[in-house]
């Protein structure tokens, strides 16, 4: 009796299913009514550029960038407010491919790198050497040949500190200095001082040499102690830090450019927030350069020097250009007969393979569903309550966890999908392609494709081949096992 009311349950469950999928009302809390409306097009696709997009990748998923987009952010950067000049650099970091190292290097855009692999993959791509800065957690075995090449080198800790002045004994050799000022701030956290995944300032970070160190004598010290000569003091607080910290900050810094008359140049990273939903709110450069500026006049009335700006956006540059275009490959339901639990699930053919973000942070980035067809005549006007998850098997491969709890997934209003349909997540420009997990399941690495103003698609980099994952492995002796 009890095995068959088993298959009765079983039975029931599954003649249930057939109307799991069927479009049914959904009331969201207001956290994840990110579209009451869905949206025909992602920030810069429309269904037959993204078929597009597509046909060139041959197949998704893969990443495309907007050639406009990432001109006006340019125009942007460039145009923050200094007083007695100003370079650009872009954190590689958030986007390596080279095309987009090539194009901003075309605007007179110079490289921040964070490892020396980052350096000489920009030397490779034509960005000369006297255009890169480094600051980064590792120093390179071959920082003494970079320096030597004209790359310029912000020592991050007391140790390589150290180092480079090892390497550089009584050659009055020009060198900058990161500092950690003691306060941090990023996207995901309230805290200026605590923990967190996109602060990089504060005692709870690694991230340059602690403020007390360059004050109390310590760093003066070794400086003198190798002849060498401060030209750069770099400060960087965290990614989406809050403009108002950030301000702060940034004339905070101006007290340690005092310390060496040596000086000339004043790096106050990056870290501006960039508005990849619609309830979010993109930094105005203007507004807080403007004061930060007139504190730089200030500091010149002071001290006689007029210090040159740098600043180090990433995020801002790339974030907004960039979509990663995925296919439904798969909708599944959890949903009980009476709706009222369980959930359903649509799987993309990519993941955290390709946008680690939401699964690291729980960051929220804007979907899109449009028609497989490419055409827009066929978006629909249902509207469905889903879970979007990627293809990895990794229960954290969710692509909508629920705002402030990475932990949690939430529901998200979406054009109701079938399977086939293309899906744009907006917002995958910065730390996507260059962050992810690629080959976790032995998934290639996606392609990466430029939409130019005029919707030429153009192929940036090729779709790994199989092969390519595992060619470095290598075989033991035979009679090891």
């Amino acid at each position: 009796m009890k095995a068959s009311r088993a298959s009765l349950a079983i039975l029931m469950a599954i003649a249930s299913s057939a109307s799991a999928f069927a479009p049914t009302k959904f009331n969201t809390p207001s956290s994840t009514l990110l579209r009451a409306t869905p949206a025909t097009s992602s920030n810069f696709l429309t269904p037959e550029l993204a078929q597009s997009c597509i046909d060139v990748a041959s197949g998704t998923p893969l990443y495309a960038y907007s050639l406009d987009s990432l001109a006006k952010a340019a125009d942007a950067c460039l145009a923050f407010p200094n007083a007695y000049g100003l370079t650009v650099r872009y954190a590689m970091k958030a986007c390596p491919n080279g095309t987009i190292l090539k194009y901003f290097l075309s605007r007179g855009i110079c490289i921040d790198a964070s490892s020396g692999y980052e350096v000489r993959r920009a030397m490779d791509m034509g960005v000369p050497a006297e255009k890169i800065s480094l600051s980064s957690q590792e120093l390179p075995q071959d920082f003494e040949e970079l320096v030597k090449l004209g790359v310029k080198i912000n020592c991050c800790s007391i140790s390589q500190l150290e180092r480079f002045g090892k390497a550089f004994p009584n050659a009055s050799q020009k060198v900058g200095v990161r500092v950690n000022p003691g306060v941090g701030s990023g996207g995901f956290s309230s805290s200026t001082t605590g923990f967190s995944k996109t602060n990089v300032g504060g005692p709870s970070s690694s991230f340059g040499i602690w403020h007390e160190f360059v004050t109390d004598g310590t760093v003066p010290s070794i400086v003198e102690k190798y002849g060498l000569e401060v030209e750069r003091i770099h400060t960087h607080i965290g990614s989406g830090s809050d403009p108002a910290i950030w301000q702060q900050t940034a004339k905070l810094s101006l007290s340690f450019c005092a310390i060496w008359d040596t000086v000339t140049t004043l790096n106050l990273g990056g870290g501006y927030k960039v508005g990849r939903n619609p309830d979010e709110k993109t930094t105005d450069l203007i507004e807080i350069g403007s004061p930060v500026a007139d504190a730089f006049k200030d500091f010149a009335k002071e001290h006689g020097r007029e210090l040159k700006m740098e600043i180090e956006p990433g995020t801002y540059l790339v974030a907004n250009a960039g979509a990663l275009v995925t296919k439904i490959q798969d909708k599944v339901s959890t949903k009980s007969s009476s709706g009222d639990s369980g959930h359903i699930f649509l799987k993309m053919d990519a993941g955290m393979t390709d946008v680690l973000r939401p699964s690291l942070y729980g960051a929220i980035h804007p979907i899109t569903i449009l028609p497989g067809s490419g055409k827009s005549e066929d978006i629909g006007t249902d509207v469905e309550g889903v879970v979007v998850v990627g293809h990895c098997c990794e229960s954290g491969d969710l692509m909508t966890p629920k705002p402030g709890e990475p932990e949690a997934l939430e529901e998200r209003p979406l054009r109701t999908a079938e399977l086939g349909d293309i899906a744009v997540m907006d917002g995958s420009g910065a730390y996507c392609a260059g962050m992810s997990t690629k080959n976790y399941n032995s998934f290639p690495e996606a392609p990466e494709v430029l939409v130019t103003a005029d919707g030429d698609v153009h192929l940036i980099r090729k779709r790994q081949e199989l092969k390519k994952i595992y060619e470095n492995e290598c075989d033991v002796p035979d009679g090891v096992f």
